[in-house]
């Protein structure tokens, strides 16, 4: 093994395209980051196999912030102690006890199930887009469970684009500080396995190919084009890297990543 980098922070959406929340901790399961994208908006406009409500179609969801109404139950799995020691799968808790909260951009607070809050996100949007809410044990993401990002890739799209670029701009669930100074270095982890912390091993499997939401400033939801356009152009579309995980276990901020093959 040899060690590539740290973890500078794990973040975790508990609604889709609703802004995420950084954690200190979290556990990676087979599904993906507890707690990860458990609730969406389905809308009766958008394809089949992407049936979702997002930021592509109303930019304010990225101002509103969730919340789970009892952290401590949406924190790792609720036997997670002892099924370490019994060698066992982990429960995840029930639906109920990952009920979400939802601060609007004008300081309300909503249940995600306040047919008030879906309103509120119908508004100024097609009305064809017609809201039911989704709510799922395993992560709702757009293609694996795990999203990778190196500040590195930051830093490069910053100085290619001279513009301040966020790094939550790219919704990953680990930004990780990787050893070598150039950016998009997670490309060449492709096909490859790293152990994050003491336990957890992931595969990468894929690049992360990208959309308008990193267009999207993620404070303002304000739209910047010339980001996506310099993915498109010098990086072939794709900034970032998804994986699945193999060994499940908890994650640190400032765990090291180490490349096991």
């Amino acid at each position: 093994m040899s060690t590539i980098g740290k973890v500078d922070s794990l973040w975790r959406y508990p609604v889709k395209s609703m802004r995420g929340e950084e954690l200190d901790e979290a556990f990676a399961g087979y599904p993906g980051i507890y707690g990860d994208r458990v609730f969406a908006f389905k809308s009766s406009a958008s394809p089949t196999g992407f049936p979702y409500f997002t930021a592509r179609e109303q930019r304010r969801l990225l101002q509103y912030r969730p919340r789970f109404r009892y952290p401590d139950k949406a924190a790792r799995p609720v036997n997670l102690t002892e099924a370490d020691r019994m060698g066992a799968g982990p429960l995840a808790a029930d639906i109920s006890e990952l009920m979400v909260d939802v601060e609007t951009p004008g300081g309300k607070t909503l249940a995600i199930d306040d047919s008030g809050l879906m309103d509120m996100l119908r508004a100024d949007v097609d009305p064809k887009h017609e809201l039911t809410l989704m709510r799922s044990h395993r992560a709702m993401t757009d293609c694996r469970p795990m999203s990778i990002f190196s500040l590195q890739s930051a830093r490069q799209l910053s100085e290619e684009t001279g513009m301040s670029v966020d790094k939550r701009r790219f919704r990953a669930n680990v930004y990780v500080e990787l050893a070598s100074e150039h950016g998009f270095g997670e490309n060449e982890l492709v096909g490859r396995s790293l152990k994050i912390g003491p336990k957890v091993i992931v595969n990468v499997l894929e690049r992360d190919a990208r959309c308008v939401m990193i267009t999207l400033d993620p404070d303002t939801s304000e739209r910047t084009p010339a980001i996506l356009k310099k993915v498109a152009q010098a990086h072939e579309g794709t900034a970032g890297v998804y994986g699945a995980v193999i060994v499940e276990g908890m994650l640190h901020k400032g765990d090291s990543v180490e490349l096991l093959d």
